[in-house]
């Protein structure tokens, strides 16, 4: 009997396509590398080979490419990008895993910086217009605080592993430029934060955010947030959560005014 072949012993080259732009002003184009094959290699492993020698497929040496990394494990959501068109982290990428050719693109939902290099402010500037943190009140030991029941800091825990990548909004239909959609990570984190003893007391505010243009009102429930998301967070359970408290405080603020 024949031994069946791992078709990634046979692989002797990686073909590389990548969708870049060296200058904001500039048109974006397509460049092709082929990087030398070696096995356990990820999407950051072949962009920096490309780095320590930038010459494209014709044997052109051109600018290297531009991206971002930090933690290498999948922690930061640095290494955000779009990989054969899904949005998702490039160091958890495997080349063994990926057909050939490899396509990067940035994030089409985010302003590209250059090349595979984005801005993702929006996704801060909504997590400061949701207050998306846990208020201290003077610089003085408040003491340890309310605890959180277990069962609840269990439920909650997997709603902190959020890192502000960006796939959410990446896969989201109502992330566009006719639209001011907050996203689906803004949300979630008012649902962590609102279930904390001690931000519950900023509940009302972050609620009355989401109530305002481009709010929870906005989701289409297309859930495909939830389907990217590299943390597995139940972002579509969150966004039902937040919807009946919004409900809830909408109904409290008619009847108390």
């Amino acid at each position: 009997m024949n031994e069946r072949t791992d078709p990634s012993q046979s692989r002797r080259a990686i073909t590389l396509r990548v969708r870049r732009r060296l200058d904001r002003q500039l048109t974006p184009f397509w460049e092709s590398f082929t990087i030398a094959y070696r096995p356990n290699m990820n999407v950051i492993s072949v962009l920096m080979e490309i780095q320590l020698n930038p010459v494209n497929s014709q044997g052109q040496r051109v600018p290297p490419v531009m991206w971002e990394c930090n933690c290498l494990e999948e922690v930061c959501g640095a290494c955000s990008m779009n990989i054969n068109g899904q949005p998702r982290q490039a160091c958890s990428a495997l080349v063994d895993k990926l057909p050939d050719p490899i396509v990067l693109e940035p994030f089409a939902k985010f302003p590209v910086i250059r090349d595979l290099v984005v801005d993702r402010q929006q996704m801060f500037d909504s997590l400061r217009r949701v207050k998306a943190w846990i208020p201290i009140d003077g610089a003085y030991d408040l003491g340890a605080g309310p605890r959180m029941p277990e069962p609840m800091r269990v439920k909650m825990y997997e709603l902190s592993k959020c890192m502000t990548c960006g796939c959410c909004l990446e896969a989201c239909p109502q992330i566009n430029s006719r639209s001011k959609f907050i996203g689906a990570a803004a949300i979630s984190q008012v649902r962590l934060f609102n279930a904390h003893p001690t931000g519950a007391m900023h509940a009302a505010a972050r609620l009355d955010a989401l109530m305002g243009p481009g709010g929870l009102h906005d989701c289409g429930n297309a859930q495909n947030c939830v389907k990217v998301c590299p943390k597995s967070i139940p972002l579509t359970d969150s966004i039902a959560d937040v919807g009946r408290q919004i409900m809830v405080h909408a109904v409290k603020t008619f009847l108390l005014g």
